[in-house]
């Protein structure tokens, strides 16, 4: 295996840089060299959509490999070893992955089951030694994130979000115009994150597995986004729940929150989380010296969006991809990403959520 230092000697040879914090359109992802550095091998826990989704990007990855699943399905885990080529002894089911502490091939999990699971795996997945990437939201509430934050931390290993537009390129091209100042002093943001939800008996809206409905599962995107857009943390909610449909979200499911935020600087932000409505992909800023639109905003891709200077062209990378290769340089090298993707930075996100639900029961403003 090749060294850092020779690696980066050859990235050097052919006038290369080494990014700082780690860029979308960084070497890893576009260059035409080799890469010879460390790889993540990954085994991903829980093999539905979006499982497939993240395995089918990381066949694009060069520093991060599906080597591994976790699932108590039998059937998919046979179809995922023929499709990516998995070998026998790097399979488990939900019973038996705490024997993956023995399993040198297998260096980190990402966690792609229902909300409420979350937490026992990925502490189960810190206890056998492994880095955790857990998918967002992180837990149910802030207790459940912070309790993985501390046991990752007793285990010594990462504990990372699956925060994939951390990576993707506009966005990151947007959070650093608002770093340089060319937005001016932030006022307002709005974000919208819904849309229409299908089956019924689906686990999103089974309250023991979810968490929640809408904001759990979308809402979290406009809460995310409005802290990365803005570069701040909300000090107060405001929230409104509307629910036309008792039968299909029952109680602890909501159907549609509206909510707000409230931050230092005096800037505030009104989103919309909904399951009961499409076309809700945007989110705008403005300020003093100009704004941005982004619609869609955090969509699979690709993102479009302008500003006050003109479009957003920075081309679509499958943003898991990017995920994937950006974490496995956190892990190896440390490089950051512009905002980041670590368990506190989901605990965050968990605690305002935990304000909307209080602000949507009692009515009043709660403080942060």
């Amino acid at each position: 295996m090749t060294t850092r230092r020779k690696f980066l000697e050859k990235i050097s040879a052919t006038s290369v840089a080494v990014p700082l914090l780690y860029s979308p359109l960084n070497l890893f992802a576009s260059s035409t060299v080799p890469y010879e550095g460390p790889v993540l091998n990954v085994a991903i826990m829980g093999l539905g959509s979006y499982g497939t989704r993240v395995a089918e990007a990381m066949q694009a990855c060069k520093r991060a490999k599906l080597v591994g699943v976790i699932s108590g399905t039998p059937s998919k885990v046979k179809k995922w070893q023929s499709t990516y080529g998995i070998p026998s002894k790097n399979c488990y089911n939900y019973d038996n992955f705490d024997a993956i502490k023995d399993n040198p091939d297998i260096d980190a999990v990402y966690v792609i089951t229902p909300n409420g699971l979350h937490k026992d795996q990925s502490i189960r997945v810190a206890k056998a030694g492994k880095h955790v990437i857990c998918e967002k939201p992180m837990g149910i509430n802030a207790q459940e994130g912070q309790e993985m934050v501390d046991a990752c931390k007793a285990a010594n290993v990462k504990l990372l979000i699956g925060y994939r537009m951390h990576f993707e390129p506009k966005t990151v091209a947007v959070i650093k115009m608002r770093k340089e100042g060319q937005f001016g002093d932030l006022k307002f943001f709005q974000g919208q994150s819904g849309f229409t939800i299908g089956d019924p008996n689906q686990w999103r809206l089974n309250k023991e597995l979810s968490g929640g409905g809408a904001m759990m599962d979308i809402g979290i995107y406009s809460i995310n986004g409005a802290r990365y857009m803005l570069g701040e943390e909300p000090i107060w909610v405001t929230a409104q729940e509307t629910k036309t449909d008792p039968v299909k979200f029952k109680e602890g499911i909501d159907e549609t929150i509206q909510f707000q935020m409230g931050f230092p600087s005096g800037a505030v932000a009104n989103c919309l989380s909904t399951y009961n409505m499409n076309n809700l992909d945007r989110f705008f800023m403005t300020g003093s010296k100009g704004f941005v639109e982004m619609q869609p905003s955090t969509g699979y891709g690709p993102i479009e969006g302008r500003t006050h200077e003109g479009p957003l062209t920075q081309p679509h990378i499958t943003h898991q991809t990017l995920q994937m290769d950006g974490m496995a340089a956190l892990i190896f090298d440390g490089i950051k990403p512009i905002v980041p993707v670590d368990g506190e930075e989901g605990v965050k996100d968990m605690k305002i959520i935990d304000a909307i639900f209080q602000a949507t029961k009692t009515g009043e403003k709660v403080m942060l």
